[in-house]
């Protein structure tokens, strides 16, 4: 979850206020133990934890249940290395004016380091900076693009983004250095944003998420300063494999590989890719509005490569390396994270298609790829690695994809129905649940406090 969310829109930051400053609705009298109606809420990320908390200060009587052997789902900070905690999931806050995340990170005072796109060197297709002529590209690109995105949205009907590309710009007959730098620019600032593949894209709706002012912000002790505080006092049970949801009698029942569960309203924050994959079994079916909605939205991939080198051979002082690949969509994208905790560290992305594709890879194979791009840029003299740490979203049993996107075929309201309570007993959170804030984690802690105020509104 990474870039250029720069859009602030006043509505969804009253609504935000709005949420953050009541904790849960209009009914701030806690409720008291005699009268404490039961929760279970499935899933320890960032939406359920979010929920448990302010049901919890509530007074209800609040039990999560996790698959994972950890807390923080797709918020998940590896202490693989003890000296550097690094972020698999969810790195940023993004946006950090008005942002709940910024909130709660000064609220516990964990240390933050700012980063901008601004601060940024790109290296063209021969593995050189970019010079004037590759600027004078780029800003052509993008005005072009930014007339036709207004025309396409203005238009009749629905498109992906690549056949919108494709008119465009006319690839075909475009020189190979002009297409490089357009696949680049697509790639780079869509596919790595939204995390789908621009075949599968709306053109409509792929941009029709809210956002925060500001820049962005990296945790020097990773995600799990929010996690952690934010599970603080919950009752949470790890290892609890969900297999079926049966809301069919007054009181719901929740089957997982450990046991049977029962309690008054059940909040649901399992990823999209989960629900679209059918493993776990709602009893009866979901309504046909939300299984629509489950079907056509994406879910998308954007996978992280960590190098650990013996010593920095990249500018110190830049956030991100970006390079035109000349094999199209692979390590297009670099962070620098020596900025972050002064250790010689590399992060490396790839995002739709090809972040699928490196899954079937090893792990040798993939670093031997992020070699040969680095060398390409930096000499061939550069150190091997000392070590890496690699993720693979898509084939994680428990996510089955990093975020979702508004897909070709798809509505926004088709979150709205996602988001949908049935029979005043389950609820459901996350992300891919919220209209305006979809493929943050901002978004997914603001679902959380949606659905608790819902439960406590009752």
């Amino acid at each position: 979850m990474i870039r250029r969310r720069s859009f602030f829109k006043l509505s969804q930051l009253m609504f935000v206020s709005y949420l953050l400053s009541t904790s849960c609705g209009k009914n701030n009298t806690p409720v008291t133990a005699n009268d404490a109606p039961s929760i279970l809420i499935i899933g320890a990320g960032l939406a359920g934890l979010a929920a448990a908390q302010s049901l919890m200060k509530q007074g209800y009587t609040v039990r999560v249940l996790e698959a994972r052997d950890r807390l923080g789902g797709r918020t998940w900070t590896s202490n693989y290395w003890d000296d550097a905690p690094l972020d698999m999931g969810a790195s940023w806050i993004q946006g950090t004016e008005g942002n709940p995340i910024t909130e709660l990170a000064e609220k516990i005072a964990t240390p933050l380091v700012m980063t901008s796109y601004d601060n940024a060197i790109t290296y063209e297709v021969g593995g050189q900076p970019f010079t004037a002529k590759e600027d004078r590209i780029i800003e052509q690109l993008e005005k072009k693009w930014q007339g036709a995105i207004a025309t396409a949205q203005n238009g009749d009907g629905d498109q992906s983004l690549q056949a919108v590309i494709e008119n465009v710009f006319d690839l075909e007959n475009q020189p190979l250095e002009t297409k490089q730098i357009i696949d680049w620019y697509m790639n780079s600032t869509i596919e790595h944003e939204y995390a789908g593949s621009l075949k599968d894209t709306s053109i409509y709706w792929f941009d029709g998420d809210g956002g925060f002012g500001g820049d962005d912000a990296i945790f020097v002790e990773g995600y799990q300063a929010i996690v952690n505080y934010l599970a603080k006092d919950i009752s949470i049970e790890l290892n609890q494999i969900v297999e079926s949801i049966d809301y069919s009698e007054e009181i719901p029942k929740i089957i997982t590989n450990q046991g049977a569960y029962t309690a008054d309203q059940v909040i649901i924050t399992l990823p999209l890719g989960v629900l679209k994959s059918g493993q776990v079994k709602f009893i009866p079916e979901l309504p046909s509005p939300k299984r629509k909605a489950i079907k056509a939205l994406g879910m998308g991939i954007l996978n992280k490569c960590y190098l650990r080198f013996p010593k920095v051979f990249w500018p110190k002082k830049v956030d991100w390396i970006e390079q035109v690949p000349t094999e199209r969509g692979l390590w297009s994208e670099w962070v620098n994270i020596f900025r972050v905790n002064q250790l010689p560290i590399l992060l490396g992305f790839n995002a739709a298609d090809e972040g699928k594709e490196i899954e079937t890879w090893t792990d040798e194979e993939i670093i031997k790829s992020a070699m040969k791009t680095l060398r390409h840029l930096f000499g061939d003299d550069i150190p091997d690695p000392t070590d890496y740490q690699i993720t693979r979203w898509q084939s994680d049993s428990f996510s089955r994809g990093s975020y979702s996107f508004n897909a070709l075929g798809s509505h926004p309201d088709m979150r709205d129905h996602l988001a949908k309570s049935l029979n005043d007993q389950i609820f459901f959170a996350g992300e891919a649940t919220e209209r305006d804030y979809f493929a943050t984690a901002h978004g997914a802690y603001l679902s959380g406090l949606r659905v608790a105020e819902e439960i406590n509104n009752l």
